[in-house]
């Protein structure tokens, strides 16, 4: 595949509001909660440090879902990136893609493998890397991920072809 533009934005995929809303009022309530039964019935000071510590932690992943649902995700002829810029992976490092029932990978997603491991990130119901492995999906619509899925397929083997 040849493309003129090599910043083409091929396939997007953003969180749906639904989804959104839905997963950052469960945390957010269930941080409020943990913290509210805190001050309220603690059993003992070591149960009250905990679901303290547990609701601020629960507050602070809905603040960076929050932030990172807010983005979205777009595939290029030569990257796969967030809304952000940041390069989630490179096209010609994608060595497989796993879009099984039982892969382990995020809903409505898939997973890739690439050659060449990169420093862990995690961007709640968005995407998430650790090693060689990168998750797309979580929050976002399976129509869109699957069509990333598919264009991405379509170049990996195209790619593969030409070798």
């Amino acid at each position: 595949m040849e493309f003129k533009d090599k910043n083409e934005v091929l396939a997007v995929a953003r969180a749906s509001t639904g989804r959104r809303i839905l997963g950052l009022t469960s945390l957010g309530v269930l941080g409020v909660l943990l913290i509210y039964i805190a001050f309220l019935r603690p059993p003992s000071l070591g149960w009250q440090v905990f679901l303290i510590a547990l609701g601020a932690a629960s507050l602070w992943c809905a603040d960076k879902m929050r932030k990172s649902t807010a983005s979205c995700i777009e595939l290029t002829p030569t990257e796969l990136r967030d809304g952000d810029g940041t390069v989630i992976a490179r096209v010609a490092d994608i060595q497989s893609m796993d879009r099984g029932v039982f892969a382990f990978k995020p809903s409505n997603g898939f997973l890739i493998r690439t050659a060449d491991a990169e420093p862990g990130v995690w961007r709640p119901g968005l995407w998430w890397r650790t090693g060689r492995r990168v998750g797309i999906g979580g929050m976002t619509p399976g129509n869109q991920t699957k069509f990333m899925s598919e264009v991405l397929s379509a170049m990996m083997a195209t790619r593969e072809q030409g070798q």
